[in-house]
């Protein structure tokens, strides 16, 4: 039987997610290539409303449901305002910490935002608090509870991995399951929708909706899964040093964006460029090949790509003159200060500038402590080690003495101060007289 990268499909929107690497597993892939062959069908994808902002993780199920959508099917966007009090139990060895109805339906507004700037006007986006909140109990038991088996629930890695792990999961999460194939019978019934994306982690979910609507509409519906993405260093995709690649701007700005993009390794470019990029396949196919400085080159195309994608063309001349000046120039880049009316400066590209009061200067500011304080290093003692290492620096000149300590001969225009770790790392602090 030919695996899913041999397989020749019909349908132009699979043969693309295919040839981007997107498809892991499908519930009928022969069925559902012959249907989106011949015509335009309605698929979802749901995101709970966990925090203010999805993450470089959770853009891959986007990124998939966007080439569906260019080659002319209708997406539905399914926000878990219900399933979210509840907590998918998915991948996680603890339960959720639950959120108040405020800040999940806080959440759902600025998430919603990134989903208008990556569709056009023709996008839905429904809610599921709309149905759930409107249960009632005893009847969704009796009429759904019958089509699920304990037996079944079982076998599922997100149940299984849990109880191997002797993880808690609790029957409010256990009740997840049901509540996401009901989402989808929901949606097959108002909005005639056929298939459901979702990451590998989600195969159990997407296989008790699709079974759900069979056996209650004796309807075929399919249930397709992207994989999940690590690094070629086995990091996680979408966690940095600094905590989750976020997607709104608020959470993380554009400049810090692009830098997470223009740090790929070098075995990661072409896979991310298909995954996270709208470039052709044919111009990632003459990456394959490039090495050293070329290389380097295609990963700021890669940044470039990605950046504009979720953060608009506009920001790109900004961040390149930004990254310009970190990177070359000997001293506090003075291109990308802004000066405000009481002379205080701040960086154009949003790379935040560490107040401080004049007043430590008179005291004894081990370097040690600004590495740790601003996140550059999380402890004294990693400091330590890179400064030994000749790893840390000041001002752009390496820091030779563990015990030096920050004298105001080292500020430089507008009382700023560099620090820096490694070749990508920065911060910066002002120093304020009032």
């Amino acid at each position: 039987m030919p695996t899913v990268s041999q397989k020749v499909f019909r349908s132009p929107a699979l043969q693309e997610l295919q040839h981007r690497g997107f498809i892991y597993q499908a519930s009928d892939l022969e069925a559902l290539d012959t249907l989106m062959a011949e015509e335009s069908i309605t698929f979802y994808v749901g995101y709970d409303a966990t925090a203010p902002s999805l993450h470089v993780g959770n853009l891959l199920t986007i990124m998939a449901a966007r080439i569906l959508h260019k080659h002319g099917h209708r997406p539905l966007i399914l926000m878990g305002g219900g399933t979210t009090k509840v907590g998918d139990p998915s991948g996680k060895d603890q339960s959720r910490q639950m959120l108040s109805v405020e800040t999940i339906q806080e959440n759902i507004q600025t998430i919603s935002k990134t989903f208008h700037k990556l569709f056009d006007d023709s996008l839905t986006i429904v809610n599921n608090d709309d149905w759930l909140s409107g249960l009632n109990y005893l009847e969704f038991l009796r009429d759904y509870g019958p089509h699920f088996t304990i037996n079944r629930m079982l076998t599922f890695d997100m149940v299984r991995s849990r109880l191997e792990r002797e993880s808690p999961l609790t029957f409010l999460e256990f009740n997840y399951m049901l509540l996401q194939a009901y989402d989808f019978l929901v949606l097959s019934k108002s909005h005639n929708c056929l298939l459901q994306l979702g990451g590998s982690d989600q195969w159990g979910n997407l296989i008790n909706g699709v079974e759900l609507i069979r056996k209650t509409t004796r309807r075929q519906a399919f249930g397709l899964t992207i994989p999940l993405i690590t690094t070629s260093g086995g990091a996680k995709m979408g966690k940095s040093a600094q905590g989750a690649v976020w997607l709104n701007a608020e959470m993380l700005s554009p400049y810090d964006y692009w830098q997470f993009w223009r740090n790929t390794e070098d075995q990661d470019v072409v896979r991310f460029m298909k995954y996270y990029t709208d470039l052709s396949l044919a111009d990632i196919q003459a990456v394959e090949a490039l090495e050293g400085s070329a290389l380097n080159a295609a990963k700021v195309r890669l940044a470039d790509a990605a950046t504009q994608l979720l953060h608009g063309h506009k920001v790109l001349e900004e961040i390149h003159q930004t990254a310009q000046s970190l990177f070359q120039d000997k001293e506090t880049p003075l291109e990308v200060l802004s000066v405000d009316a009481k002379g205080n400066a701040h960086l154009k590209s949003a790379i935040p500038i560490l107040p401080l009061s004049f007043r430590l200067l008179d005291e004894k500011l081990l370097l040690l402590g600004l590495f740790k304080m601003t996140g550059l290093c999380s402890s004294n003692s990693e400091a330590r080690r890179l400064i030994q290492g000749g790893g840390c620096r000041l001002n752009d000149k390496t820091i030779t003495q563990e015990d030096a300590v920050l004298t105001a001969a080292d500020l430089q225009a507008h009382n700023v101060v560099k620090l820096a770790v490694g070749k990508k790392k920065f911060s910066y602090l002002q120093f304020m007289k009032h």
